[in-house]
């Protein structure tokens, strides 16, 4: 998955006047495109504050990461556990903990223990590709339950079991020989949109 600007996250989504984001990163690929999604909130005026508690040593991954850095974007040492300062101080979070990245597990640390704390904040939540918590094939099993989803490429097959407000796919970039290999049937992406709403707003 390339990590590209609006690949990564639907700006319309998130109007101006909410300009606060927490992006929260996981150590695996999810958590590089957190990392992209949160440099360009902070392109296009966002606020977005970043929570990376385990970096990956991937050269790639250090890159974002200084990138992030170098646009004065802070980073949290750590994530508060009382929900409250949460719900304060920001007005969305993404979820770019796990993703389809079934490896990372639920149960280790510091994950499990981010994913407690998502459960319970009140601010909309953006999951990148599949909610955190998600088995990628099943759906939720204790998971955190976003108000967005971006599926990235196409959606997984958990998403059937979104029932959150908008659901977003970013695909647009794949080749047509990837297309056709696994029979995926990309929507109409408007102008030069890279992201195409799925579902309107409720």
């Amino acid at each position: 998955v390339p990590f590209s600007s609006r690949q990564a996250f639907p700006l319309p989504s998130l109007p101006r006047k909410q300009p606060t984001v927490l992006v929260v990163c996981g150590p695996a690929q999810n958590g590089a495109i957190g990392l992209v999604c949160a440099r360009h909130l902070r392109i296009f005026d966002y606020e977005p504050t970043i929570f990376y508690p385990k970096r990956s040593p991937d050269p790639l991954y250090r890159d974002f990461t200084t990138q992030c850095e170098k646009m004065d974007i802070p980073f949290l040492s750590y994530l508060p556990t009382e929900v409250q300062l949460i719900n304060d101080a920001y007005n969305a979070v993404v979820d770019a903990v796990l993703g389809a990245e079934v490896e990372a597990g639920e149960g280790r640390e510091p994950c499990a223990a981010i994913l407690a704390t998502l459960k319970h904040v009140r601010i909309p939540i953006v999951s990148l590709d599949v909610p955190s918590g998600w088995d990628v094939e099943a759906g939720s099993s204790g998971g955190i339950s976003p108000d967005v989803l971006v599926s990235l490429s196409a959606p997984k097959q958990c998403a059937r079991r979104f029932l959150g407000r908008q659901h977003f796919v970013a695909g647009r970039f794949l080749p047509y020989d990837v297309q056709k290999k696994f029979e995926l049937n990309p929507p109409e992406y408007p102008g030069t949109e890279c992201v195409v709403a799925l579902r309107a707003p409720r």
